[in-house]
């Protein structure tokens, strides 16, 4: 059955303009962006398809134009403009965090990264540069792989740092298991380059470990 045929109530985009944005699911919301199925699917089964194949929106967001393409219905177009709004809501995320303190924030903070890092398929470290009004400076990738003491390097982070006249920063990397649980790596890691910033007075304000949907802060476990 076309969305057409469904009663108001239950359309998608009445739904938004009657309840809000907020009320709409994964699938409905993708739907609107999809506008229309194909032969026997409506735009929200079409959706449906997309949610199931890539697991979650994150997952959709991150899929190459092949994989992409391999969804009945879907092709280079869809491509572009699934990219279009995935780097439109980071922008947007980064924009609201560079005029607010991040502690008053955290929230935020952690949607910004589960959008940066909650679906790579590979490890990353990256550092978000904070002013001394806790307002976000620069987020840099700085390391790429697995990451150990021996592969991020504290000179580097406090170079970058230095560069960026940074007062504190806030680590992330990203667990591609899908389990936000820190190692005893990751541990020895945060001390060290705590330790080194801590040399150019430069204090580290939290390390979040982003694994799909979900985050681990080391400040809310006490590891730091």
């Amino acid at each position: 059955m076309a969305i057409t045929d469904w009663p108001e109530g239950e359309r998608p985009r009445e739904k938004l303009i009657q309840q809000g944005v907020g009320v709409l699911s994964d699938a409905e919301l993708l739907a609107i962006f999809l506008r229309v199925g194909v032969v026997g699917k409506s735009a929200v089964d079409l959706a449906r398809d997309l949610l199931q194949q890539f697991g979650s929106l994150n997952g959709i967001f991150s899929a190459t134009l092949a994989q992409i393409s391999q969804v009945h219905g879907m092709g280079e177009s869809k491509y572009c403009q699934l990219q279009a709004i995935f780097e439109m809501s980071q922008r947007a995320l980064a924009e609201q965090m560079q005029s607010r303190d991040v502690l008053s924030s955290p929230k935020q903070v952690r949607d910004y990264l589960m959008l940066k890092l909650g679906a790579l398929p590979r490890e990353v470290f990256m550092v978000m540069m904070v002013d001394a009004q806790n307002r976000v400076l620069a987020l840099e990738t700085l390391f790429e792989g697995t990451l150990t003491q021996t592969s991020v390097y504290p000179r580097e982070v406090v170079k970058r740092a230095l560069h960026h006249n940074a007062a504190s920063v806030i680590f992330a990397h990203n667990h591609p298991s899908g389990v936000a649980e820190p190692s005893k790596a990751d541990e020895v890691l945060t001390q060290s380059l705590k330790q080194a910033l801590a040399l150019v007075d430069i204090r580290v304000l939290d390390h979040f470990i982003v694994a799909g949907n979900s985050t681990l802060s080391f400040v809310e476990r006490g590891l730091l």
